[in-house]
C-alpha cells in the first residue's frame, strides 16, 4: 500500500457513531491513508480508494440506506477493483455476513468492538483478494484510547463510557454496543487535558447513559464529581454532555451542572412517551411525574436552560389517549426542540413482535401534529430571547448570507443556533472559530435565532489561534497562546444517543 492511497468515512447515527469515525479516520490515517478531497463535480465516492460505511441500526430505513449505498458504488468498483469498501458500526454488527451475501463487492465488515482492526483487515483483504469479516462480542480496546482525526480546533467529543445496561423494548443498541463498560475519571480528565493544551475549548461528555456514569466500579455520584472536575480544568470554556436517562438522573448533577461554570444550561433528555402506559411498555423505569419533576428542579436551578429530548410517535398499542398525554408533557416542558420519530420495527427487539401495531397513517398523522407543537413552542421560547445578548462560540464555516448581510454562526451556552451579523467596527479584529462573541438577538425562528448589529464583546481563545496556522493565517500577534491544532468537530448527527 501507497501513501497515496485515499480514504472517506460515511458516518450515519448518533454521536458514538461520529466519536467512532474521528477514531477510524485517525486509525487510517497513521496506517499512511489520506483524506479523499472532493473533485469539483463534489463526487467522492467515485474516487476514494477506500470508503467506510459506519452504520446505525435505530432506524427500520437503515438496511435500506446502506444497501442503497452500497449498490452505487458497486459499478465504481468494478470499474476499479484496486478500490475498497468497509462497513462498520451497528449495522456491521448486527448483519454480520449477510452483508457480504447481500454486497458481495464489500471487502471488510467490522463490528463496534473492533474498530481498531480496519486498517488491518483492509490489508489483509487486499492481499489474500477475499472479504474479511470479523466480528468481535466484547470491547478489547476502548475507542478514545485509539488515534483520532479531528478538522475542529475547539470541539471535541469525550467518551466517558459505551454499552448501555437498559432492556427498552424498542431499542436494538444494547445488543450491538453490550453491557456498560466506564472509564476511569483519571483517564477522562486526562484526555480532556490533553485536548485543552492542543486549543479545545468545548467538549462534550458521551456516553449511551451518561448518568449512570461510575455503575461498573461502583460511585453512584461519578457523574457529578466528572462535571466538577472539569470545572477545574484551565482553559475549557464549556462542557457538554449527553444523552442522560431520566430513571438515574439524581440532584447531585443538577446541582453540579449549577454550580460549575463552564457546565452549560443545556440538557437533553429523552422522554420518549409522556404515557405512563407507554412507559411500562417501552421498558422505560420512569414515569411521567418523576420526569416532569426533573425538569422542574433543573429550571429551579438553572433558570435559562434549554432543555431537549426524544420522543417516538406510533409504539404498538398507543391509543389517542396515550398520545394526548405525550402532547400535554411537550406543553408543561415546553422544550426548546426535539428529535420526534415516528416508531419503526427493529428485528430482534421485544416491541417488533408486540400486537397492536398502530396502523401507518395514523402514527403520520400523530407525528405531523406533535411536530407542530414541538415547533411552535421552541419558536415562543425563542422569542423570549429577543433583545437579551448571548455570548457564542463561533462556528466554523461562512454562515448564512443573504442579499444585504453577511452573516457568521456560533452557539450560546444554551446550544442554541445564532446567526450573528459578520460586523466587528466595534470591537479590535475579527472572531475566528472558536473565539467568543456577545451579540444582542434581533430576531427569533423555530429552529436558530439572529443577531444583527455590531458584535458588542470579542474573546479570543486558544481554540482561535490553533484555527489560524491550518487556514494558513498568522494568529495577530501579542494575542492567544498560538496552539496547535487538533482535530475533529463533530458534525451533528441525523440521530440523538440513545437514552
Amino acid at each position: 500500500m501507497t501513501s497515496a492511497r485515499t480514504y472517506e468515512v460515511r458516518t450515519y447515527g448518533c454521536q458514538m457513531n461520529v466519536h467512532d469515525s474521528e477514531r477510524l479516520s485517525g486509525l487510517l490515517e497513521d496506517a499512511g491513508y489520506v483524506r479523499h478531497q472532493a473533485g469539483a463535480d463534489g463526487d467522492q465516492a467515485a474516487c476514494a480508494d477506500v470508503v467506510v460505511f459506519n452504520t446505525c441500526a435505530v432506524r427500520e430505513n437503515a438496511d435500506n440506506k446502506l444497501y442503497g449505498n452500497l449498490s452505487h458504488l458497486a459499478p465504481i468498483k468494478a470499474a476499479n477493483p484496486q478500490m475498497q469498501i468497509a462497513v462498520g458500526g451497528c449495522l456491521a454488527q448486527k448483519d454480520r455476513s449477510t452483508i457480504t451475501a447481500k454486497a458481495p463487492y464489500v471487502d471488510v465488515v467490522f463490528g463496534t468492538h473492533n474498530i481498531g482492526s480496519l486498517p488491518v483487515l483492509l490489508e489483509r483483504a487486499r492481499v489474500q483478494e477475499e472479504a474479511q469479516v470479523e466480528i468481535l462480542e466484547s470491547l478489547e480496546v476502548f475507542p478514545s484510547t485509539l488515534p483520532t482525526k479531528r478538522e475542529s480546533a475547539y470541539a471535541a467529543w469525550v467518551s466517558v463510557s459505551v454499552g448501555c445496561n437498559n432492556t427498552c423494548t424498542f431499542c436494538i443498541v444494547p445488543s450491538l454496543r453490550g453491557k456498560e463498560k466506564d472509564r476511569r475519571p483519571g483517564e477522562i480528565l486526562a484526555e480532556i487535558e490533553a485536548l485543552v493544551a492542543e486549543g479545545v475549548s468545548e467538549i462534550t461528555l458521551l456516553g449511551q447513559n451518561v448518568n449512570s456514569y461510575g455503575v461498573e466500579f461502583g460511585d453512584r455520584q461519578a457523574f457529578s464529581k466528572l462535571l466538577r472536575a472539569c470545572g477545574g480544568i484551565e482553559g475549557l470554556e464549556r462542557v457538554r454532555f449527553t444523552s442522560p436517562h431520566p430513571a438515574e438522573f439524581t440532584d447531585d448533577v443538577i446541582e453540579a451542572m449549577a454550580e460549575t461554570p463552564n457546565v452549560m444550561p443545556q440538557l437533553h433528555m429523552p422522554l420518549q412517551s409522556g404515557s405512563d402506559r407507554m412507559l411500562k411498555a417501552m421498558r422505560r423505569s420512569y414515569r411521567q411525574s418523576k420526569y416532569l419533576g426533573i425538569i422542574e428542579r433543573v429550571r429551579a436551578a438553572m433558570p435559562d436552560a434549554a432543555i431537549t429530548t426524544d420522543i417516538i410517535v406510533g409504539f404498538p398499542g398507543e391509543t389517542e389517549e396515550d398520545f394526548q398525554a405525550t402532547l400535554d408533557v411537550v406543553r408543561q416542558a415546553r422544550f426548546s426542540g426535539a428529535f420526534t420519530f415516528q416508531y419503526s420495527k427493529r428485528p430482534g427487539t421485544p416491541a417488533a413482535v408486540l400486537d397492536d401495531q398502530v396502523p401507518p397513517e395514523v402514527v403520520k398523522d400523530r407525528y405531523n401534529r406533535l411536530v407542530d407543537l414541538v415547533n411552535q413552542i421552541a419558536w415562543d421560547e425563542n422569542k423570549l430571547l429577543v433583545g437579551r445578548e448571548v455570548e457564542l462560540m463561533v462556528a466554523e464555516g461562512e454562515g448564512r448570507k443573504d442579499a444585504a448581510t453577511h452573516r457568521l454562526s456560533g452557539r450560546g451556552p444554551d446550544n442554541r443556533l445564532v446567526h450573528f451579523e459578520a460586523d466587528f467596527s466595534a470591537v479590535e479584529g475579527e472572531a475566528r472559530p472558536g473565539d467568543l462573541v456577545t451579540v444582542g438577538i434581533t430576531y427569533a425562528a423555530p429552529h436558530h435565532l439572529v443577531a444583527d448589529g455590531p458584535v458588542r464583546a470579542l474573546r479570543r481563545t486558544r481554540s482561535g489561534d490553533a484555527w489560524a496556522p491550518r487556514q494558513g493565517r498568522a494568529a495577530p500577534v501579542g494575542v492567544g497562546l498560538g496552539m496547535p491544532t487538533v482535530g475533529v468537530p463533530a458534525p451533528l448527527p441525523d440521530a440523538p444517543a440513545c437514552g
